[in-house]
């Protein structure tokens, strides 16, 4: 007889045939077929709990920016609101305050002028955020030409190598051209140097970072602020800047409260920043705020009522759940600003601890001169690290448990690795010494056998066999 298939294993047709319990957690999953038979729902738990086993511990994992704690308190009011339609405002009216009350907290927060009218949304992690406000900023502009008989057919954004992959998305899925200043080694941040081979009349914004994604450094934006203003008094052209505050947005405002880099600055219209970063929230919540309410364009607000009552709609998507919003709201209330500083203050003083403890080890050379968020950006000194690279290393305190970031950085400062380290706020004094003992100690291991990583490849598992859960 011909060997059963994983489906027809899994296949129970009459009473006789029917699993004991204990025979559930053995049954083998069908991979190329959609299951024919159900189970039971803590047989179901089991298989799916035991095929994550071997994932990263989420408290270990310092590669990422994305929140991995929460307390008990905001894990119950997420339990009592996942469930929850957040495109429904006719049902749950309450739910969709909490997001205009945060928007308006954050127009606050991120000093939006007093007499103009907070504007914002809550979306799916900054990378819906920011394309909205690249698609407000496109609309304004091609509005603008339109209105003075201009051509329109040739939309750009002017931003640098730093740039998080989304931008990217958004130049390509709504046809902008890329105008994307490269780095070079040694300066990883856009500043105004050279903009004005890359500004010109068909420029939407400038968007520049408030806490990149490869060495937490902020780009100069006081300085690109003024250029812009040098070069509306030189053209007439007027650009307006967007700042990525994906990680920034949370600490700025708290630790650097003097610091410009919000909307006091005149050009800056739009900001986005990730709740589920610093705002301490889990995955997945951005936020993107205007200065005003006339700057997201009113025709890219639709309006329904096949739910109930009519509704704006303004976002990529539509149906999604309330818990996130839900929890920043908690936070937020929670915290405040009092309390907010002392978490970020917490965290930036470990990061501080943890890059002296790895720089005075004589392996690394610092690549983010200015500590302003909890990131620990590191190349490796080759004149000690003479036979094995950032992947290495990577790969050596991963058998500890630690998952830290290891790329080569953009054009052109491709020639660099960097090992790059974040600190959030669950990760306490103790925690950083035994990181920095253990990638002490991965060095030198390293410098005695050599390594030989290679950086990995992306997995993709629409070309070879999907990685379970």
């Amino acid at each position: 007889m011909a060997q059963k298939s994983s489906a027809e294993t899994v296949s129970v047709s009459t009473p006789e045939q029917r699993l004991t319990p204990y025979d559930e957690f053995n049954i083998p999953i069908p991979r190329e077929e959609f299951p024919e038979q159900g189970m039971s729902a803590r047989a179901a738990l089991a298989l799916v709990n035991s095929e994550c086993w071997t994932d990263a511990n989420p408290m270990l994992n310092l590669s990422s920016f994305v929140t991995t704690y929460i307390e008990p308190e905001a894990k119950e009011l997420a339990l009592q609101h996942f469930h929850k339609n957040f495109a429904d405002p006719d049902m749950y009216p309450h739910t969709k305050g909490t997001e205009f009350q945060c928007v308006k907290w954050l127009h606050d927060l991120w000093n939006g002028p007093k007499d103009a009218t907070p504007y914002g949304s809550a979306t799916i992690g900054s990378s819906e955020a920011c394309m909205l406000g690249g698609l407000a900023h496109k609309w304004n502009w091609r509005e603008a030409r339109e209105k003075a008989g201009k051509d329109t057919s040739r939309p750009n954004m002017v931003t640098g190598g730093n740039v998080q992959i989304v931008w990217k998305k958004f130049l390509r899925y709504f046809d902008v051209e890329p105008r994307i200043v490269p780095l070079r080694p040694g300066n990883y941040r856009l500043t105004a140097e050279h903009l004005d081979k890359y500004v010109d009349e068909n420029t939407i914004c400038v968007v520049a970072i408030a806490g990149q994604t490869f060495t937490g450094e902020d780009d100069d934006i006081q300085e690109i602020h003024d250029w812009l203003d040098a070069y509306e008094k030189r053209t007439g052209i007027s650009i307006p800047m967007h700042i990525d505050g994906a990680s920034g947005g949370f600490i700025n405002p708290f630790l650097y409260p003097d610091y410009k880099w919000d909307f006091r600055l005149p050009r800056v219209q739009s900001i986005n920043a990730s709740g589920h970063k610093y705002g301490l929230v889990p995955p997945g919540l951005g936020w993107v705020v205007f200065r005003d309410r006339k700057i997201f364009n009113e025709k890219l607000v639709f309006y329904v009522n096949y739910l109930g009552g009519e509704a704006a709609t303004a976002t990529l998507n539509f149906s999604k759940g309330s818990a996130a919003i839900i929890l920043q709201y908690y936070q937020m209330l929670r915290l405040g600003r009092d309390g907010y500083t002392r978490v970020m203050r917490h965290a930036v003083e470990n990061a501080g601890y943890l890059r002296n403890r790895l720089v005075d080890s004589g392996f690394f050379k610092i690549m983010n001169e200015t500590q302003r968020i909890p990131v620990v950006a590191l190349t490796l000194d080759k004149t000690k690290a003479k036979n094995f690279n950032e992947f290495d290393v990577s790969a050596k305190v991963r058998e500890k448990g630690w998952v830290l970031a290891a790329y080569s950085m953009p054009a052109d400062a491709q020639s660099v690795n960097s090992l790059r380290i974040v600190i959030r706020p669950h990760i306490n004094r103790n925690t950083v010494e035994n990181l920095a003992d253990d990638i002490e100690r991965a060095c030198e291991f390293l410098s005695k056998h050599g390594g030989n990583v290679k950086p990995p490849e992306l997995h993709d598992p629409y070309k070879t066999s999907p990685v379970k859960c």
